[in-house]
Order: structure tokens, then C-alpha cells, then sequence
């Protein structure tokens, strides 16, 4: 009689389960705070002006060293991929507020 094999599958699903961190609820969230595009102050999105927002954007990204391309391509990035993560969730007032920052943002870069 052939003996069945035993497979190891089990045991490795397991050691592996084990091991493994839980993916954050919130990636979009450390994307912003941990980017390598910019190193973003607090609360940057949440500030009541576009033009204080494209500032401290503009701030951010000519003063970050990890960034890996133009300051105003970084800038511009980072606040289109905090609009679009945001999602339903964004208040209509805020998300015009961050579609205007993108104008101001232009403006501030002579990009116009």
C-alpha cells in the first residue's frame, strides 16, 4: 500500500500567516506622510486658502531632498493623488478648494 505524502503546505501557509503584518486601513495616509515625492507639513490639505495650500506645497517640494523629479511635478503629484484618494468622502467646498490650488499652484511654479 502507498503511503500518501504529506506536503509541508500547510505548515508553511501557516509560519507564512504568522509572519505577515496586516496592511494598514489607511495606505493613501501613509503614502502622504512617508512619500519619497515630499515631505509634506501637517495638515496641508486641510488649510482654508489654495493659495496657502499651493504654498506649502511649493514650500514642500523645493525643500525635500527625497523627491526624485521637478519640484512642481512632485507638488502637483501629490495633490492630485490626494484628491483622487479622497474620493466621495471630500467635501464638495474642500475638493474645490483643492481644484483651485491646482491653478494656484501653476501660478506659483510661472507655469500659467
Amino acid at each position: 500500500m502507498a503511503h500518501a505524502r504529506k506536503t509541508t503546505h500547510s505548515r508553511k501557509t501557516a509560519a507564512r500567516k504568522s509572519t505577515r503584518r496586516a496592511a494598514p486601513k489607511r495606505w493613501s495616509q501613509r503614502v502622504t506622510k512617508e512619500s519619497d515625492a515630499l515631505d509634506l507639513k501637517q495638515g496641508v490639505f486641510k488649510l482654508t486658502s489654495a493659495k496657502k495650500i499651493a504654498a506649502s506645497l511649493k514650500r514642500s517640494a523645493e525643500h525635500s531632498a527625497r523627491r526624485k523629479t521637478g519640484a512642481y511635478r512632485s507638488a502637483l503629484s501629490m495633490l492630485t493623488f490626494y484628491i483622487n484618494r479622497a474620493g466621495k468622502t471630500l467635501p464638495q467646498t474642500q475638493r474645490t478648494r483643492l481644484e483651485r490650488a491646482k491653478v494656484e499652484l501653476k501660478r506659483a511654479f510661472g507655469r500659467e
